[in-house]
Formats: C-alpha cells, sequence, structure tokens
C-alpha cells in the first residue's frame, strides 16, 4: 500500500501469517514466495498506520503545510520476504508489483515494524549501520536494547526483560513456584528463556519443572512429546511466550490428551487472541492469565475502517491487492478475475458494494486497541520527531556548525537524535517517550480469559504491571473479579514441595532444582523461626529449642532442691539425725553420773555426739542451690565435723586400749599418757590438721558454683567444682585414715575381757563407716549432676547414723530399758542380772 508525500514513511506488517517457498531445481528464474492465510489483525494494524498519517496531514500543529506518504509492505511471515521488503523500502529500489502502479521510488525517512522480533533483529543490524530509524510495534526481544548493536531501533512495546519481570510478579502474587516454560523456536522465544531462567534464579521465586521449545512446522510427535510432559509433571502452571500459530498446533494436542488442571500464563504474542477462544479449547485455556501491552483508544478509527472498500482511491485501496483479499476474506466472495488465494471456483462474486458496517467482524471491534495502540504512538513518534526537526534552531542537536535541513537534505540519520528526544502525550492519556535504549515506558495490562456460563468468553482487565525507578516492579490486581477454571474457584497450587513450617529446615532433594525439597527436623538445641528456612540457627549457651524447634527457651536449672522428693527425704533424715542426737545427748546428760555414762569417757562421749549432729546438719549445705559460701563451707565443715567425730573415737579407742595395758604390772605408768587434758589435747590437734588443710585449700583453689551443660543439653546443673581434686583428696584421705587407725585399735581390743566392752561398738562403727567411704568414691565419680551431692549426702547421712546406732545405740538401751545393768556392778561384772 503506498501514498504519495512530501514525507515518506515506510511501513512493514504481517498481514499474511505463512510463505510458501516454490522449490527451486535452478534450471529457471526461483520464483518468488506466496503468501497465504490472510491475518485480519495485521490488516487492520496498517490500516491504523494509515488512519495516522491521514489524521496528522489534517493536523494543523503538527508538520503543517507537508504532507505525509507512506509505503507499506506486507512481510507474509517470513524473514527473507520482510528483509527484502525493507531495503526496498530504505533505497526506493524496489520491482513493480503492479502494473499500473504509480509508486515514486523515494527513499522513506524511518520504518514502522517489523511485528516480529527474528526479523527486527536482521534487519536493525544492517539498518544501524546506516543510521535508519525504525520504530516497531510488536517486537520484544530484549536483545534488541543493546544500543550499540541496534543504534537507530526504538519500540512502542515494553521489551521481553520487562514482560519476565512481570511475569514473575504474578508468579509470587499466587505463591507459584512450580512452573514449566514452552517458548518458540526463535529469537523472541529464546531471549525470552533465558531472561525468564536468569530473573527467576536471581529473585529466587521459583523453579523451572521443564524447558520445551515449540515448533514452527505442525510436528505432531513433538507436540505429542511435549503435552505428555506437561500430564507428567506435577506443575500446574505453563507460562507460553509463543505466538498465535505455536498455540494453534499446540492446543490441538491439548485436547486429544486432555490435559486439565493447567494454568496457563500468556505472553503478550497471545494473550489476546481471540481466535484461540474457541469452544474447543476454553475448557483448558479458560482462566488463562495473560500479559498485553497497553490498551488505548484511538477516536476516529473505527469511522475510518469503515470508509475501507476496494473503489477508494483516497485511502490508498484502488488497485490495491491486499484490500481486494481483505474483502474477499470478510464477505467470502471473490472478485472477477478470480485472486489466486481463491480455490472454489463456484464461490460468488464480490461486486465491492457490499456493506462492511453490518458484517460481523472482529476487523471493527476497537474496544481492545493494543497492537494497534502501538501502531498510532510509532507513527505519531515518527511525526513529531520530524517536526522537531524541522523545527531546530542552527547550531544545535546535529545540525552543529551548520544549517538545519530541509525537505531537500534531510537524512534519516539526522531523525534518529530526535527520536530519542520526543515527549509527548496521545489522546488517552499516555505519555510516549524513549529511555536511553529505546524503550517505552515499562507498563502492561494484566489480562484474564474469561468462560461466561453462556458459552461465551471475553478477556477482561485484571490488573496493571508497571515498572518504576523508585519501587521496581508494582503489581495491581483486582482478585475478586479473577476467573479460575479450577473446583473451588481459587488459584491452584504449584510448588515441587510444600512450604517447610518453622522447626524444620530445607534439604534439597538430589538431582532436583532448589524448589524440590524435604523439610527436615532441626537438630535438639537448634531451631527456625521462619517459614522455608534453609538453615537451622544454634540457640544461645544458655538457652534451649522448645520442642516444636521453632524457639529458644531458656534452659531448665537443675540442682539438688529442698522441694523435690530426693530433696525433701535428705533433708527430714538430716532433721532427724540431727534430732537423735540431742535426745542423745538429752539422756546422756540426764545420766550422766550413771556408771554407764561415766564408764565410757562422757566428756569424749559428749563430743562425739556434738559432732554427730554438726554433720548431720553440714549435709543440709548440700541440698539448695550452690551458691559461693555453701560451696566454700559444705566441703570445709563436712570435713571438720567427721575429723572432730573420728579423732573422739581413735582417742577414746586408744584410751580402752590404755585402760587394760594399765592392770598390768609392765604397763602400770602408760595411764599418764592418756589423762583428760592429753585426751582434749590429742582432739584438738587431729581437728586443727584437717582445719590446716580446708584452709589451705580454700585459699589456693576454693570451691565454687558452676553452670554444667555437659550433661544435658536441655538443662543447666548448678553444682559445686570442688577447685582442687587434690585438696578434696587431702580431705578425705585424712579421714579415712583416722577411720583406719580407729578401726584397727579397735579390732585389737574387740575382744578385752570387759563385761561392757566399747571397743566391740567402737569396731563395728568403723566398718560401717569405712564401707560407706568407700563405696561412696565410685559412686560419687559416676554420678552426674545433682546426683553427686545425693550421693555425698547420703555418705554422711549413712555414716553419722551408722556411728550413733553402733556407739550410743547399746548405751541408750541400756539406760532407758534396762537399768538395772546400769550399776558399777554390773558394769564391772559382779552380779550381772541377766
Amino acid at each position: 500500500m503506498y501514498k504519495q508525500g512530501d514525507i515518506v514513511l515506510g511501513g512493514l506488517f504481517e498481514t499474511h501469517y505463512a510463505s510458501v517457498f516454490p522449490k527451486s531445481f535452478f534450471t529457471s528464474k526461483p520464483q518468488q514466495p506466496i503468501c497465504q492465510g490472510f491475518d485480519i489483525q495485521g490488516f487492520r494494524q496498517s490500516q491504523t498506520m494509515l488512519f495516522a498519517v491521514d489524521e496528522i496531514n489534517r493536523s494543523d500543529s503538527l508538520l503543517p503545510n507537508l504532507t505525509l506518504g507512506y509505503r507499506l509492505h506486507d512481510n507474509c511471515a517470513s524473514l527473507g520476504v520482510a528483509f527484502r521488503a525493507a531495503f526496498s523500502l530504505a533505497s526506493g529500489k524496489e520491482e513493480m508489483f503492479d502494473q499500473a502502479a504509480r509508486c515514486s521510488g523515494t527513499p522513506v525517512v524511518g520504518i514502522v515494524g517489523d511485528p516480529v522480533s527474528t526479523n527486527t533483529i536482521a534487519i536493525s543490524s544492517v539498518f544501524g549501520l546506516f543510521k535508519m530509524p525504525m520504530v516497531s510495534y510488536f517486537a520484544t526481544c530484549s536483545c534488541l536494547s543493546d544500543r550499540q548493536r541496534f543504534p537507530s531501533f526504538f519500540r512502542t512495546i515494553q521489551s521481553d526483560a520487562f514482560q519476565v519481570r512481570a511475569m514473575l510478579q504474578i508468579l509470587r502474587r499466587f505463591g507459584w513456584t512450580w512452573v514449566g516454560l514452552l517458548i518458540s523456536d526463535d529469537d523472541y522465544g529464546l531471549h525470552a528463556a533465558r531472561s525468564f531462567q536468569s530473573d527467576l534464579a536471581q529473585s529466587g521465586g521459583g523453579c523451572l519443572a521443564y524447558l520445551e521449545a515449540l515448533p514452527w512446522e505442525k510436528d505432531v510427535a513433538e507436540m505429542q512429546r511435549i503435552v505428555g510432559i506437561m500430564k507428567k509433571s506435577t506443575s500446574r502452571v505453563v507460562v507460553v511466550f509463543a505466538f498465535e500459530n505455536h498455540m494453534f498446533n499446540l492446543m490441538g494436542e491439548v485436547v486429544k490428551q486432555n490435559a486439565t488442571g493447567l494454568q496457563w500464563i500468556a505472553s503478550e504474542a497471545w494473550s489476546t487472541a481471540i481466535v484461540l477462544q474457541t469452544p474447543s479449547y476454553m475448557p483448558f485455556l479458560a482462566g488463562t492469565l495473560g500479559i498485553a501491552s497497553r490498551r488505548g483508544e484511538i477516536p476516529g478509527l473505527k469511522e475510518f475502517l469503515l470508509r475501507i472498500r476496494p473503489d477508494n482511491e483516497t485511502i490508498g485501496s484502488q488497485d490495491n491487492n491486499l484490500v481486494q483479499q481483505f474483502w474477499e476474506e470478510t464477505f467470502q466472495c471473490r472478485f472477477a478475475p478470480a485472486s489466486t488465494e481463491w480455490t472454489d471456483e463456484g464461490g460468488r462474486l464480490c461486486t465491492g458494494q457490499e456493506n462492511l458496517g453490518t458484517t460481523e467482524t472482529e476487523f471493527l471491534d476497537v474496544s481492545d486497541l493494543r497492537p494497534e495502540y502501538n501502531v498510532y504512538k510509532a507513527v505519531y513518534a515518527m511525526a513529531h520527531a520530524l517536526h522537531d526537526m524541522l523545527q531546530c534552531v542552527p547550531g544545535r542537536g546535529p545540525f552543529v556548525g551548520q544549517t538545519c535541513t530541509s525537505l531537500q537534505t534531510l537524512e534519516p540519520w539526522q531523525l534518529v537524535y530526535y527520536l530519542d528526544r520526543i515527549n509527548f502525550t496521545t489522546p488517552f492519556g499516555d505519555q510516549v517517550s524513549f529511555d536511553e535504549n529505546g524503550e517505552a515506558l515499562p507498563i502492561y495490562d494484566v489480562m484474564n480469559w474469561r468462560w461466561l456460563p453462556d458459552g461465551s468468553t471475553v478477556i477482561q482487565n485484571v490488573g496493571v504491571v508497571k515498572e518504576t525507578a523508585a519501587k521496581g516492579g508494582e503489581i495491581t490486581l483486582k482478585e475478586d473479579i479473577i476467573f479460575w477454571n479450577f473446583v473451588p474457584k481459587k488459584p491452584p497450587r504449584s510448588v515441587c514441595s510444600e512450604s517447610c513450617p518453622p522447626g524444620t529446615h530445607m534439604v534439597r532433594k538430589k538431582n532436583q532444582p532448589d524448589c524440590c525439597f524435604d523439610c527436615v527436623s532441626c537438630s535438639e538445641g537448634e531451631i527456625s523461626n521462619m517459614t522455608d528456612s534453609s538453615e537451622c540457627l544454634s540457640c544461645p549457651e544458655d538457652f534451649w529449642s522448645s520442642p516444636q524447634h521453632d524457639v529458644c527457651v531458656p534452659k531448665t536449672i537443675e540442682f539438688l532442691s529442698y522441694n523435690e522428693p530426693l530433696g525433701i527425704s535428705l533433708t527430714t533424715a538430716s532433721l532427724i539425725g540431727t534430732l537423735i542426737c540431742a535426745i542423745v545427748l538429752g539422756i546422756f546428760t540426764h545420766h550422766r553420773t550413771t556408771p554407764v555414762v561415766r564408764a565410757n569417757n562422757s566428756e569424749l562421749s559428749f563430743l562425739i555426739l556434738l559432732s554427730l549432729k554438726l554433720c548431720f546438719l553440714c549435709s543440709l549445705l548440700f541440698i539448695g542451690k550452690p551458691r559461693l559460701w555453701t560451696c566454700q563451707l559444705r566441703h570445709a565443715a563436712f570435713g571438720i565435723s567427721f575429723v572432730l567425730c573420728v579423732s573422739c573415737i581413735l582417742v577414746k579407742t586408744m584410751v580402752v586400749l590404755a585402760v587394760f595395758k594399765a592392770s598390768k604390772p609392765a604397763g602400770s605408768g602408760g595411764l599418764k599418757w592418756f589423762g583428760a587434758v592429753q585426751q582434749r589435747g590429742t582432739v584438738v590437734f587431729l581437728t586443727l590438721i584437717q582445719a590446716v588443710i580446708c584452709t589451705t585449700w580454700l585459699v589456693s583453689s576454693s570451691p565454687a558454683p558452676h553452670k554444667n551443660t555437659q550433661y544435658h543439653n536441655d538443662k543447666i546443673i548448678v553444682e559445686c567444682v570442688v577447685g582442687s581434686t587434690v585438696g578434696f583428696g587431702v580431705l578425705l584421705g585424712y579421714i579415712g585414715l583416722l577411720a583406719i587407725l580407729s578401726f584397727l585399735l579397735a579390732f585389737l581390743a574387740r575382744n578385752l575381757p570387759d563385761n561392757f566392752n566399747e571397743a566391740k561398738f567402737i569396731t563395728f562403727s568403723m566398718l560401717v563407716f569405712c564401707a560407706v567411704w568407700i563405696a561412696f568414691i565410685p559412686a560419687y565419680i559416676n554420678s552426674p549432676g545433682k546426683s553427686a551431692d545425693a550421693v555425698e549426702v547420703f555418705a554422711i547421712l549413712a555414716s553419722s547414723f551408722g556411728l550413733l546406732g553402733a556407739l550410743f545405740g547399746p548405751k541408750c538401751y541400756i539406760i532407758l530399758l534396762k537399768p538395772e545393768r546400769n550399776t558399777k556392778k554390773a558394769i564391772m561384772g559382779q552380779g550381772v542380772p541377766k
């Protein structure tokens, strides 16, 4: 299609969606490819450019007194056709496509198009060398943003890089982390896949279940394989970067295999494709969410489209083969002679007078203009750039050091400078400008395919995705009006693995993507307090993990407490022992003049009772929360009390032996060494030695409270560490030494001739004492935590009760129950009552 003008713009449109290349046998000149499949939408886009040019020509403010012309070519969905057409436009040289053609052969100053990314890449790679501006309305490949490779390329549609980010916004909004990706096997699909994978990995928002390329040709076996993968996959979401013809081939196999239960995410290339909304496809495609270029309104376009007629010369229709093909496609007729597209010889003839306004065709539906709106903005961008260039100021812009250009000297490369700087607003209220990469403002509409109860379908706008410098990607959705093709009417779940709750962490499955993982509980002492934690965190030293492993709780502090049964039992036993000592002391005090009390060295007996009472009481220092003073006092009091007791027993045993030896002539002088003063002195001396040992121990390495976490991970055992093991060993060893000496001396005196031989009872008491403390050592070493304190208290109480019972039990028995034996004669063995 063409029109003369002072300045001519070129256009590349896809008004046929297929090309057939005749075979070449190299015996004659190769024939040109045949364009097939009239594309109504592509034709409407080309007519939108005509409308924009006509509107500009009628404007008094934009390019006044100038007429824009146009030369439009069909790319026939073929790279070869598009490439040749572009260079025909740029050079002004082309073959006559019609004998009546009136092409001027004037080169164009810029081209609107091409709609296909692959075609645009090839054309712009060469055009960029000559700075010929191209403004595409549908080529979205992110590779075209490379300003070094494509310095003169612009577009009014958003880049796939932003389209990918917009799709990821939708995926994140609904929590879809496990998706399949289908792409067209061309630059559009391959670059989109690369961007999708890269952005998905960087955002950490999901993984690909599969990635498949849809072939351009109808390959049944390949489509069967791809749909089979989709059905087997656990992913419920399918993202498709492809074109309508790919979807036609794919949906045929989807219907055949009944691949239901999928949520489709459409790229802008097919998100508004009405031709896919057929009764056979909608059970599968209903609920599709898609990204679409910004919808706009073009006032007056419908009226312009209604003026198209085969005989309307004013809009370039007369003798135009494309208009005739459109007329034949719309009214299902043929012109005479029949066009090459018409094969039914029995069809009715077109008169050219048919009423276009009475037909039901998508060609006249201007309620959802998207690619057309981009065409409209592209033409106006060219016009504004031309206007600014012709209104230039000498010495500025591309005219440094020279005068401004004129229509006769205008060069396409000069237009690139002004295209970079255009900024205008469309009648719909959208701002049009290009960034440093020739990109349009990043904004998309979110579309939803709604299936109505009556079987009809509608594509509704349910939101907007836009990108700003301040906030980055931002999505606004009307979720309450989105149609979901699932039961219940809610978004599907599409994850490889369900989220790991707090208390667990993710462990990636072997040979699987990052989104496929197992949820493993955190180890003891570790927690995770967030969903989908990649690792567990260790609790601080004084804290432990809760049973759910989602929070750190303070560790249980454990010690031998007065409130627990064991502590209560030991405390009770200690108090009972103390009470018994007090009772025995009272009995001995009351009967201090009786022979039993006097015959057994009453002073030492009272001292032994006092020391045993201290032994019983010192066991209380081992119960309760350890503090510094209790840790220091408990062993010192225990060691001194027992040494006092055992030293008294030792002296008493020595006195018994000395008394019997004194009855013999040879030993009559030995008693002078065992008088009362000597006895007291010996006891004090032996006790002072233990006091020195305790003092040295406390000064050099004092016992102190310690929080032990070695025995139980979830508990803190508060215990007293002995400080110096040597000091503790010397303390116990000294007590053991005195006990062994007492035992040996008592054993030697056990058979001395006496009616009331106390040596027997001392022997027995020392035997019990030594047995208890010998058993104590391994039990104490192998008892953790508070059990060690309990063992030590038990040893103190057991040995104390053993001494109390063995030494004072028989005496109390005689005093209280056998008073007749508590006489001097009975003690001397004279007339002992039976």
